[in-house]
């Protein structure tokens, strides 16, 4: 296994000209994890292939073997709390693709629920996380009684919010996470119903529910610049946290990248960042701004489903944007391989981190970005200068 010859994006210092931010996937702490947490909710789901949540806990042992239940909070993250101390990003965003609530009110004509005992929130707060966005279809797997749950229970633990909120405003409404020294993220949370987002989940007025696009359009990119800049301060940086598209596949079509450079130009946003896929998508730096098209899964219950193994629907990647606050250009962006085993992070084998770099180098050269093995084979990285042609 060779890295490519081709230099990576220079690593940077944490100053206070650059900020750097970790961005993942879906964190899915629901169903099959929140079984071996220290609160479990009540086991019963509502699945064709599944009636107990205990079930998926069984099949990861069937898979690799016991695991210690129950786990202690930090459990499920793993290594990937080492390579955050490592790494020290300004501010920490996730996916949370669970609602966390205790009620057993079911969404009707939904195939999967997810949710986390509102006990077990401390699993999220052992990473740092500073912001959870929540404009998925998860959220509201248990309902509005179980939304207005989640909500609460996140603020008490003192965690940023976007995309869901108990009226239109709150939903559409960005997180604000102010890093000393460096100014503030602001992070504006998007749902797509082709990420599968039921159309009556959309937040209306008083009505509570989730920040849904109407569409990918001109008008709903012109709409949400002007949000942007009524609330974007200089020296702010922008991020546009999307969940969209499919599970499977690698397809990016031409109405999301379009959106996404749209999202760029007219609402002065610094990164994209898509998710909804189970596994990585190509990258692209428009402009000198990264568009993250899906992050994939983070941390999932899905040890011992035999389908779709040749996306490698186990290896996941934690992302470290790096940015100039100045320009809110692309300085530098690594990646580390994880894989998910025992319902735990753990650093990826060789193998499996020349994989990945194989597949993301493969889809992005498509988007006109290059990806490389850097670190002795232990990380990945946008190859060349993020301000020039690869």
């Amino acid at each position: 296994m060779t890295p490519d010859p081709d230099p990576p994006c220079p690593t940077v210092s944490h100053d206070g000209q650059t900020i750097t931010l970790f961005l993942c996937g879906d964190v899915m702490t629901g169903r099959g994890i929140d079984q071996v947490l220290p609160y479990p909710v009540q086991p019963r789901i509502y699945e064709s292939y599944l009636t107990s949540a205990l079930g998926y806990v069984k099949l990861a042992e069937e898979a690799n073997g016991p695991i210690p239940k129950p786990v202690n909070f930090a459990y499920i993250w793993g290594d990937a709390l080492a390579e955050l101390r490592h790494t020290t990003p300004d501010a920490r965003i996730i996916n949370l693709e669970t609602a966390v609530t205790t009620r057993t009110e079911y969404w009707p004509g939904k195939s999967i629920h997810y949710r986390m005992h509102p006990k077990n929130i401390p699993c999220i707060t052992a990473a740092k996380i500073d912001c959870c966005v929540l404009a998925n279809n998860h959220v509201l797997d248990w309902g509005y009684d179980g939304l207005t749950e989640t909500l609460k229970t996140l603020v008490g633990a003192h965690l940023e919010i976007a995309g869901a909120g108990h009226n239109l405003a709150e939903a559409e409404a960005p997180a604000i996470i102010e890093v000393a020294g460096k100014g503030r993220v602001l992070v504006f949370a998007f749902g797509d119903e082709s990420s599968g987002i039921p159309s009556r989940w959309g937040a209306r007025g008083d009505k509570s529910g989730v920040n849904l696009l109407p569409d990918l359009s001109e008008s709903t990119a012109s709409r949400i610049a002007k949000r942007i800049a009524a609330l974007k301060q200089p020296g702010d940086c922008v991020v546009a946290s999307i969940h969209w598209g499919g599970n499977w596949g690698y397809k990016i079509y031409d109405a999301q990248r379009e959106f996404a450079h749209r999202l760029i130009d007219q609402a002065r946003v610094d990164v994209v960042h898509g998710h909804s896929s189970h596994h990585p998508l190509g990258i692209e730096v428009y402009k000198g701004k990264p568009i993250l098209y899906g992050c994939g899964d983070f941390l999932n219950d899905y040890e011992g489903i035999q389908d779709y193994e040749e996306f490698r629907g186990d290896l996941s990647l934690m992302y470290f944007v790096t940015l100039d606050k100045a320009t809110g250009k692309l300085v530098g962006l690594k990646m580390t391989p994880m894989q998910i085993k025992h319902f735990r992070l753990n650093y990826a084998q060789p193998d499996d981190a020349f994989w990945l770099q194989q597949v993301l180098d493969r889809e992005s050269r498509k988007l006109g970005a290059r990806i490389t093995l850097v670190d002795n084979g232990r990380r990945l990285a946008l190859a060349g200068k993020p301000d020039q042609p690869p």
